[in-house]
């Protein structure tokens, strides 16, 4: 049975000082309710509104890094819909239509071997927010949002699994974040709308979806509530659901309306904005360096794997943090890369990832990481004892070596201390020295052993080959 999903992704452009039409605070957060607000954003009668050009100029960068074609002039439409949270009952954002197209069209974006292709970007000015009490008659609004700019990014029908919609959606904040145009980790600064449909039937609407993980997840549900509907051969009606967080469902919110429900017109307040060619080619010249252009540099200048390069690039707080510690220690790029990958990321719980806020509770700094590598590179800890001092240190949040002192975890090295280990275990483990006479794969469970007698401090390179030289001499 085909699925069609299709999304809308909500990017608020924190990044700049006031709203989109008015200069009322782009940063409305924790301000008291109702007091970030103006004539204009307000939408009281005769107030004008005036464009914010970095706003267009952000909503350019973004068209351009998703594949987008820029059109030399773009017109503003009002969408007009009577809802609470919308003080002028209209809202400014563009249209395609008449030959005069939204800031971004025709764009492609590639997540690992699939791609999607972006039916448009558009600029537009982010509706008021609604506080939901205790019972459905307790509902307060809260302008202070209202006219915030916000670039709204529409995807083409081409998904078919909610796995693949997350993954693209990681892409698309990760690249969002290394354009520098808005703080993702901010609440609510990123929304996603989903459209799911099967069989060509009637789409669905899913909103009110808190992160990319209840993305997946509602989209599993909506997927087997409209199969189980098609097999009984019930409609499914082309609706907007919420996503029910609590009981993990979709619950119907109101009937779909259709494009025309909306009566586009051209706002009269705001004339054709004729960005030409000029414009275009400076605005892709101050392009900063994107999320595939990141990871072939990290490829090829610091020598990391795809992988550990690919996981780095998904979250620019996180490649940051890679860089600024190769520039303390620059000496093992490679190994600082594999110890955030491998061993640090084991220590963040999936909330904090999820909320893309990585380093949140964990009292870690680039200084603590280059020294933990410089101290692996010397010698004086192995990864084992490394990876012991790194836990200790996301808590406490001292140096390694202070933690290390503290731990009397340095490295034996010495081959009569590790000769004097390998002797006990191989009395007790009599068996597993005979299956290591015979299969030389087998000699890595004695090495096992020893680390674990050892607490992990023994040298494994030193331990494993006296463990195999004692095996040559075994009758």
């Amino acid at each position: 049975m085909e699925i069609k999903i299709g999304l809308e992704l909500h990017c608020q452009l924190t990044g700049l000082q006031s709203k989109l039409f008015c200069s009322c605070r782009c940063d409305y957060r924790g301000m008291s309710p109702n007091t970030n607000t103006c004539p204009i954003c307000s939408g009281l009668p005769g107030t004008l509104p005036l464009l914010n050009q970095r706003a267009v100029d952000y909503a350019g960068m973004i068209s351009i890094a998703l594949g987008c074609k820029i059109p030399t002039s773009v017109v503003f439409y009002r969408k007009n819909y009577f809802y609470p949270d919308l003080p002028k009952n209209f809202q400014i954002t563009q249209y395609n239509a008449y030959g005069i197209s939204s800031i971004g069209v025709e764009g492609k974006v590639d997540y690992g071997v699939k791609s999607s292709k972006i039916k448009r970007v558009q600029l537009e000015e982010d509706p008021g927010r609604l506080v939901y009490g205790n019972t459905n008659l307790d509902t307060l609004i809260d302008y202070n949002r209202a006219g915030v700019s916000l670039v709204e990014i529409v995807t083409e029908p081409d998904f078919s699994e909610p796995k693949d919609v997350r993954i693209f959606l990681n892409k698309i904040v990760s690249t969002i974040e290394h354009l520098g145009v808005s703080d993702t980790r901010l609440d609510g600064s990123v929304r996603c709308d989903a459209n799911v449909s099967l069989e060509g039937g009637n789409r669905v609407e899913i909103k009110n979806v808190g992160s990319f993980r209840d993305v997946e997840k509602a989209l599993r549900y909506e997927i087997t509530r409209q199969k189980t509907m098609s097999v009984r051969d019930i409609e499914v009606r082309s609706e907007t659901r919420h996503w029910d967080d609590a009981r993990s469902i979709t619950k119907q919110s109101r009937q779909k309306e259709e494009e025309e429900d909306y009566r586009y017109f051209p706002e009269p307040d705001i004339p054709t904005i004729v960005l030409g060619d000029d414009y275009i080619s400076s605005l892709k010249a101050k392009m900063p360096e994107l999320p595939h252009e990141r990871k072939t540099r990290f490829l090829g200048v610091y020598g990391l794997s795809d992988h550990v390069a690919q996981v780095l690039i998904d979250d620019k707080e996180l490649a940051d943090f890679f860089e600024s510690t190769v520039k303390i220690y620059p000496s093992s790029p490679t190994e600082i890369a594999n110890l955030i990958v491998s061993d640090l990321l084991g220590l963040i719980d999936d909330s904090a990832k999820e909320q893309r806020s990585i380093f949140s509770g964990l009292r870690i700094e680039e200084k603590h990481v280059a020294e933990l590598v410089r101290m692996i590179d010397q010698n004086v800890i192995n990864r084992n004892i490394a990876k012991m001092i790194l836990s200790k240190i996301t808590k406490t949040g001292e140096m390694p070596s202070h933690a290390l002192d503290e731990m009397d975890a340095s490295i034996i090295d010495s081959k009569d201390v590790i000769s004097e280990t390998i002797e006990s275990i191989f009395k007790s483990e009599k068996s597993a020295v005979r299956d290591a006479k015979q299969n030389p794969n087998a000699a890595n469970f004695l090495l096992g052993k020893v680390m674990k007698l050892t607490g992990g401090r023994a040298d494994p390179k030193i331990a494993l080959n006296l463990i195999k030289t004692k095996l040559a001499v075994l009758e």
